[in-house]
């Protein structure tokens, strides 16, 4: 014997139907603070701002840094 029962019904209505809670709510102001959190932080990652932070750590100033990468890009090999 083989019963099939088709039930169409959307996501709510299952959990209304199986008594389970609502988790719209938290979802909703969980994904709020997350994207909160997500565009304060993006400014850290910028071209301008990790540039920033790699010079930091160099001893060297930009002067100097943009002199040394143009060195290196004038004594790589040419290909013909």
């Amino acid at each position: 014997m083989k019963i099939n029962i088709e039930i169409e019904c959307t996501p709510i209505e299952a959990r209304q139907f199986l008594g389970l809670p609502d988790v719209e709510p938290i979802q909703s102001a969980a994904l709020a603070q997350l994207e909160k959190r997500m565009l304060a932080e993006m400014d850290r990652f910028s071209p301008e701002a990790l540039l920033k932070s790699w010079l930091a750590l160099s001893p060297i100033n930009p002067e100097q840094m943009q002199q040394l990468f143009a060195n290196v890009f004038k004594s790589a090999p040419s290909r013909d």
